[in-house]
């Protein structure tokens, strides 16, 4: 196992997305579980203050949990731009990067509304942010380079590697064009998800649909977005929780 480890995420300079990503899971998880039992303690009339799971308090002020996410991906930043360290520091580092982003993302629509909109309706957009971060740190584990395209190792001409980087973008940029934004962005670097976003029905709203799509052809894209769409709420609000 440890070989495996070795060879296929140390060796490839993966170690650190994954101990990004495990970071950021873990957290989130554990931060969630952890506000869903506060609240339901709240609503229950038992005191706030007791027991070790509570709200933290300094001069008065409740400090919500993204000014410690913040502050730490701020810290682990500076440690890594001035120290550049090798492994298994880096992998330290990017495992507290990633408790730190899961703690400021869970609070990410505080950020847009600047108040405290954490079990609104409104709150719901932290859900939003958490997922596509972590779709984004799937993607960083496994791509393979920023396009896409990996060419170490292999005798390719230039000629071939243009020609491949240029469909890559081509096709990326169909999927965004298709309204597919995230899996636009992650198709850069893991080419699978703009492909598959690319040759897939457009989103109703988006330009490619407006431009190219018959009144028959928008109709199946409505119909499909509000399927999947349908999906994805269901899965916010189960992540919600409460």
């Amino acid at each position: 196992m440890w070989n495996w480890y070795v060879a296929h995420v140390v060796d490839t300079g993966r170690s650190p997305a994954l101990w990004m990503l495990l970071g950021f899971l873990v957290t989130y998880a554990v931060t969630r579980t952890i506000t869903v039992r506060i609240k339901n303690r709240k609503a229950s009339g038992t005191a706030e203050e007791s027991g070790p799971i509570k709200d933290v308090h300094i001069g008065g002020v409740h400090v919500h949990h993204q000014v410690w996410g913040i502050l730490l991906v701020l810290l682990v930043g500076l440690l890594t731009f001035r120290f550049r360290p090798d492994s298994p520091w880096v992998e330290v580092l990017a495992a507290l990067f990633g408790v730190g982003a899961a703690l400021a993302l869970d609070e990410f629509a505080l950020w847009l509304h600047l108040e405290d909109v954490y079990w609104s309706e409104e709150g719901k957009k932290s859900i939003d942010a958490v997922m596509i971060a972590a779709v984004f740190g799937l993607v960083l584990l496994t791509g393979t380079s920023p396009i896409g395209i990996e060419t170490s190792g292999q005798n390719f001409s230039a000629w071939a590697v243009a020609v491949a980087v240029l469909l890559h973008i081509l096709i990326t940029v169909v999927c965004l064009l298709k309204g597919k934004i995230i899996m636009g962005l992650a198709g850069l670097p893991a080419p699978i998800f703009s492909y598959t976003g690319a040759f897939r029905l457009a989103k109703p709203e988006s330009f490619w649909a407006r431009r190219f799509y018959g009144e028959k052809k928008l109709a199946r894209a409505a119909k499909r977005h509000a399927r999947y769409e349908g999906r994805r709420l269901a899965l916010r609000d189960r992540l919600f929780a409460g």
